[in-house]
């Protein structure tokens, strides 16, 4: 696979216990630029501790993780956190928009913590609201929007700064039928313009979507059907 973004070798996570529980067990996958991945998997999988290993949130026992080529296991704090906020933007079933702040300023304050030039904050908020379609809700408060408006706004807050890698979990699960489908349309839309999107989930509907679905069952990761 060409310019894998995401590259996971051997990668296994253990918790202390007597005996040991192993979350994840010797996993191996690559995931390439541009590419639309679903791992799958009911809960208690091994879901959450995969994601938090790919966001760069916990740190694997043992096996390598790199990220866009740099190799992340032995990085300092400090080196993960600044290397999570260049390369991952994240997606969350719930939204975490700050209720009294309006639209563009909850995109705009995506920037705050990650070093970004305060110059033009505004007009690229802006410019990520439109590519998600939400121009026309930029002055409004959260209250104001839909479950799905609220979705869309929180894409646009994790494409800014232009990340290598859409990190998603359960996007849709707040969601109805129809707003699903349109946050779904519009992964298909980034997809097509090239960004790396990696969506974690249970729901059928939403792994469909993806180009490549991948299964994971007690800790163990397979190719899924």
């Amino acid at each position: 696979m060409p310019d894998p973004v995401i590259e996971l070798r051997e990668v296994c996570r253990e918790f202390p216990a007597d005996p040991p529980v192993r979350a994840l067990a010797d996993i191996s996958l690559e995931v390439g630029r541009g590419d639309y991945l679903a791992i799958v998997g009911p809960s208690g999988s091994g879901k959450s501790t995969l994601l938090n290993t790919l966001g760069l949130l916990d740190r694997p026992t043992s096996g390598a993780y790199l990220l866009d080529g740099i190799e992340t296991s032995k990085l300092k704090d400090g080196q993960r956190t600044r290397l999570r906020g260049e390369k991952i933007g994240f997606v969350f079933q719930s939204f975490h928009l700050l209720p009294h702040r309006t639209v563009v300023e909850n995109v705009m304050l995506a920037e705050v913590y990650g070093g970004h030039q305060r110059k033009d904050r505004r007009r690229r908020a802006l410019a990520m609201l439109d590519k998600v379609g939400m121009s026309h809700r930029v002055g409004f408060l959260p209250d104001r929007l839909s479950g799905g408006e609220r979705q869309r706004v929180a894409i646009a807050r994790a494409l800014m700064g232009e990340p290598s890698l859409l990190l998603c979990d359960e996007p849709t699960g707040n969601l109805d039928t129809s707003n699903t489908a349109a946050v779904l349309d519009l992964f298909d839309d980034l997809q097509k313009q090239g960004l790396t999107i990696l969506v974690i989930t249970h729901e059928h509907e939403v792994s469909s979507r993806a180009r490549r679905r991948v299964r994971i069952t007690d800790g163990v990761l397979s190719e899924a059907a």
